[in-house]
């Protein structure tokens, strides 16, 4: 089932235009990277696709999906890297976007974020503040957050930068397994080659739009 259609869409800010011409569809279980240059509209095409700006032109189309239904993991600021708070309470409040206007956690959000922290392994650092974490232990954290928004999509903005080889390694087979177990994967990535690697399609921003397979891509 296709999750994302973008038809014939123009993106941008006022009347400056960013990206043009670009279509795509995002499929059930897909693995997508999107690459290009600084400025190509990467950026621009994720704040699109969770609902904080609208296409200049064209559609995105979201079939059975709300913005609020894709889990994101951003580029991680020196901000939340000291953030004073612990695991528990940060992978917690990926919950909210499942709570709307109720106040308290339910049994049932701790049960997801219990779960989410087990699957990526950091249910011993529970208790741990996560401003004391390795940058690997980090990203695990954020990605059991993200894992608490989403329903059928996460969406990772530049999920390797920053972290030492081992963990990048790390971090890459953790999404290819969640993408296994039959979560879409949307990636943003500088990373070309071991990104495109893993994906199953390839968007390429830029003067030049592809939109295909890996394989294609590397034909």
């Amino acid at each position: 089932m296709t999750l994302i259609t973008c038809d014939n869409v123009a993106l941008g800010y006022g009347s400056r235009v960013v990206v043009d011409g670009l279509n795509f569809t995002v499929d059930e279980g897909d693995y997508l990277c999107i690459i290009g240059e600084n400025g190509a509209g990467k950026s621009t095409l994720v704040k699109t696709l969770l609902g904080l700006q609208k296409p200049l032109r064209g559609k995105i189309l979201l079939n059975g999906l709300n913005a609020g239904d894709i889990g994101y993991l951003s580029q991680q600021t020196a901000i939340q890297k000291d953030f004073p708070a612990s695991v528990n309470e940060i992978v917690l409040s990926g919950c909210l976007a499942r709570k709307k206007f109720l106040p308290f956690y339910s049994a049932q959000d701790k049960e997801i974020a219990a779960t989410n922290m087990e699957r990526l392994g950091v249910q011993s650092l529970a208790d741990r503040s996560f401003a004391e974490l390795s940058g690997g232990q980090q990203q695990r954290v954020l990605l059991a957050r993200a894992l608490c928004a989403a329903k059928k999509i996460l969406l990772l903005d530049e999920p390797v930068a920053a972290l030492d080889p081992e963990a990048t390694a790390d971090m890459y087979k953790i999404i290819s397994q969640l993408n296994q177990d039959g979560i879409t994967i949307i990636m943003i990535s500088h990373d070309v080659n071991e990104a495109i690697g893993r994906a199953k399609h390839v968007l390429r921003l830029g003067k030049k739009i592809f939109y295909g397979t890996s394989e294609d891509y590397h034909a």
